[in-house]
């Protein structure tokens, strides 16, 4: 495994994570798979596995923090988020102060660990003044509740808005945004995101590098039993083009060239970018996590990336 800075902070991160997120605590016979996979990344040398409270309700934060917490805790990165609703209460969702500080309290107690590493905004909260924003994510990190604090499919503008506020008023800015970023979905992190977070020094942790599993090629003939994406959903109406699919085989000639996989292909394309510090990737099975750990420390030449580029462009 290799590591990165999260951007210009001092904590390193593994740059493959493990995440929750539509895989653990979706059936009441998660926990023997989450051990399996949670325990293998972790010998794989995995230290930044990332969670939020509204995955299956909180579910997912129990199973995982489960396994994690027979771990020493500083060999670990933990991260969960906060926004989505988590119950019809009326307060029970969005980034006010209220709900930002008692989440966090349901979250430490789901993982069972006295902090998080980095406590994320999942999204940004246009119902809120930016100031109680930034003042509740800086109570959590002075009661000692979490390390850092970050950002979630958040605009530059907004992150920029944060960031200058925290600096004026000597508080805690980010010093990260989590953002969907893959060959299939680029533009928005290029072009908006990556511009302003690498002069701020924000590192990116980004989650879907594998557009939900199209960039590993198990779509090449068709949609196989038990596959997550459907032509009938978003997603799939999104990620399963016939020109997408076909870029994905394309992929394969170059992968096999370089003696790895096409989801370690993907993985390492995006760590290509130097303000990218982790991929989030998910897993259902401990053979998936052995898998993408290999693209740590892959790096594709300026040919490889050239012949990449071709084949991403726009029919």
């Amino acid at each position: 495994m290799e590591y990165r800075n999260l951007g210009k902070s001092g904590l390193k991160v593994s740059e493959v994570a493990l995440g929750g997120w539509e895989t653990y605590g979706v059936n009441q016979d998660a926990s023997k798979m989450v051990r399996e996979i949670v325990t293998k990344a972790y010998d794989l040398g995995v230290n930044f596995f990332d969670q939020a409270d509204v995955y299956a309700r909180g579910k997912s934060e129990e199973l995982m923090g489960a396994v994690l917490k027979e771990f020493p805790r500083h060999t670990l990165v933990i991260s969960s988020k906060v926004f989505w609703p988590m119950s019809d209460h009326v307060n029970d969702r969005g980034l006010s102060r209220k709900h930002v500080l008692e989440s966090i309290d349901g979250s430490l107690k789901r993982l069972g660990t006295d902090y998080l590493d980095i406590y994320f905004a999942h999204r940004y909260d246009p119902e809120v003044p930016m100031e109680e924003i930034v003042m509740a994510f800086d109570q959590v990190i002075r009661d000692g509740k979490a390390l850092y604090w970050g950002t979630s499919m958040w605009p530059a503008a907004r992150i920029a808005q944060a960031v200058e506020f925290a600096r004026a008023h000597g508080l805690h800015a980010p010093v990260t945004e989590q953002p969907e970023y893959s060959m299939i979905r680029r533009d928005r992190v290029e072009q908006e995101i990556l511009p302003y977070t690498e002069s701020a020094g924000i590192g990116l942790v980004v989650w879907s590098p594998l557009a939900m599993g199209l960039l590993t090629g198990k779509y090449d003939d068709g949609k196989p039993e038990g596959a997550r994406l459907s032509e009938k959903e978003n997603w799939g109406k999104n990620f399963l083009t016939e020109e997408n699919i076909q870029k994905v085989r394309d992929l394969k000639p170059i992968a096999d060239e370089l003696g790895i996989t096409r989801a370690q292909l993907a993985l390492a394309w995006a760590l290509r970018q130097k303000g990218v510090s982790s991929v989030i990737t998910g897993a259902t099975k401990t053979s998936q996590i052995e898998d993408t750990v290999k693209a740590a420390g892959v790096r594709l030449n300026e040919d490889v990336q050239r012949r990449i580029e071709e084949i991403l462009k726009p029919a």
